[in-house]
């Protein structure tokens, strides 16, 4: 039988060798939820963090109520976590992907090119006439959305941790860059990181809308919409040197 501690030991190597190889990558991914979580998952992810919000404002007793439940009610951590498990998931098989295309030789060139497309979809939302307008709503997003519907009624435990895991495949131009980039890793291990890397970026933007509620977050996001773009250029710049390296 198997000793869990060795086999723990031997994961925390495997990450370790992971981070030790691609940290510049894990961390651009965390730079990237980050920055783009304030300009446009508060948008996006929202309505969808203030209605699990309200859910469980509402399952709260009067007599009990305070300012401490309310703010920890606002945290949805099973929906946060959800959401990083089918980010890491995907992280993980589009790195595997990568990886499986060719020998080393032949994935240098993928992975330059994937973290090239990453840079280009960071621009596009940095640059607004890039953006092509506001895309509609897809046949995709409804589905998911349909599906999701039944757990925004009691998003606590299992419920709330499958409502993130469902929410986590909606389509989002800001989660391709970053699946791009983690796919150029060519590591399974590398790529989960990374994309658990890009959901811990994005929960800050999203704690401030469960908790201050849509209309002061938008006031706290506009002095950032000032810089974003410019911060968001900067990484596409990182990732776009990374992708110059990988090609020479």
């Amino acid at each position: 039988m198997s000793d869990p501690f060795a086999l723990l030991a031997a994961g925390a190597s495997v990450c370790r060798v992971a981070v030790a190889e691609n940290g510049g990558l894990i961390g651009s991914l965390a730079l990237t939820g980050l920055i783009g979580s304030a300009t446009h998952c508060v948008g996006m992810c929202g309505p969808f963090v203030l209605s699990q919000a309200a859910a469980r404002l509402e399952a709260v007793p009067l007599a009990r109520m305070s300012e401490w439940t309310r703010v920890s009610g606002a945290v949805l951590l099973p929906y946060h976590v959800g959401r990083a498990t089918t980010y890491g998931a995907l992280g993980a098989l589009g790195a595997a992907a990568a990886g499986a295309v060719g020998d080393l030789a032949a994935l240098r060139p993928l992975a330059a090119v994937l973290l090239g497309l990453a840079a280009l979809l960071l621009v596009a939302m940095a640059v607004p006439r890039l953006r092509g307008g506001a895309a509609g709503e897809t046949w995709w997003s409804r589905t998911v959305s349909g599906w999701a519907r039944p757990l925004f009624a009691a998003p606590f435990g299992l419920k709330g941790w499958l409502l993130g895991v469902m929410l986590g495949f909606i389509p989002c131009g800001l989660l391709y860059a970053a699946l791009a980039a983690a796919a150029a890793s060519g590591d399974p291990v590398a790529g989960a990181l990374g994309m658990l890397a890009f959901a811990a970026g994005t929960v800050p933007a999203l704690l401030a809308v469960g908790i201050a509620g849509q209309a002061a977050a938008a006031r706290w996001r506009a002095p950032m919409l000032r810089w974003a773009p410019l911060l968001l250029v900067a990484n596409a710049g990182m990732l776009g040197f990374m992708a110059w390296q990988m090609a020479a």
